[in-house]
């Protein structure tokens, strides 16, 4: 017969394979934490330069409107 309190020690090796696989979790949580924020910052940047350029392209054909409506006058 097995001693019961030896069943109850984890061993050097299933203590190191277990606190190696924590850190490989967190690791792995933490970077996809970061490639969301990443992803996030892009798209809001790539909206904000979209909503820039739609102004510059309106601000372009409000001043060609207006240029125009002077030559008709």
């Amino acid at each position: 017969m097995s001693d019961p309190d030896r069943q109850d020690h984890l061993s050097k090796a299933e203590i190191g394979k277990d606190s190696i696989q924590a850190a490989a979790e967190a690791a792995a949580t933490t970077v996809g934490e970061v490639a969301t924020i990443i992803t996030t910052a892009v798209k809001d940047v790539a909206s904000a330069i979209g909503g820039f350029a739609t102004e510059v392209f309106e601000i372009r054909d409000s001043a060609r409107r207006a240029a125009d409506e002077h030559l008709d006058d």
